[in-house]
């Protein structure tokens, strides 16, 4: 148990300094600064911004899986959880023309924000 709460917050720790200094990564670093301002709202009850910019992580996203992995980040699993979340992210933009319930869109920008701190966690392993 120990073990699991070290490993988690050296992840957070390692996630903090990527959101303060940015991974280097520049389309990774923009994916995440969509991510930012739309699922954290969503954490507050405001599901507006991913209404409005879904289709702009979609796009990240899309340039994201269409960008040259850095060699530091050329590890496995990268590149399958880039190509998912390329996917997840491409389906969140019809998701939200389907005007589901606020906690079925919370539930799902949830579930897209585990899929990025995939990626993030498989780029510092």
């Amino acid at each position: 148990m120990k073990k699991y709460f070290f490993a988690l917050m050296l992840l957070g720790l390692a996630q903090l300094s990527f959101a303060q200094k940015g991974t280097g990564w520049d389309e990774l670093d923009a994916y995440h600064t969509v991510m930012a301002a739309t699922f954290h709202p969503a954490e507050e009850g405001n599901l507006k911004p991913l209404m409005e910019r879904a289709g702009e992580l979609a796009e990240k996203a899309k340039t994201l899986k269409a960008s040259a992995i850095p060699e530091k980040y050329q590890k496995e699993g990268v590149k399958t959880s880039i190509k998912l979340l390329a996917k997840e992210s491409k389906a969140m933009v019809k998701y939200v023309k389907t005007k589901p319930s606020d906690a079925d869109l919370t539930k799902s920008i949830t579930a897209l924000h585990d899929r990025f701190h995939q990626v993030m966690e498989e780029c510092m392993h």
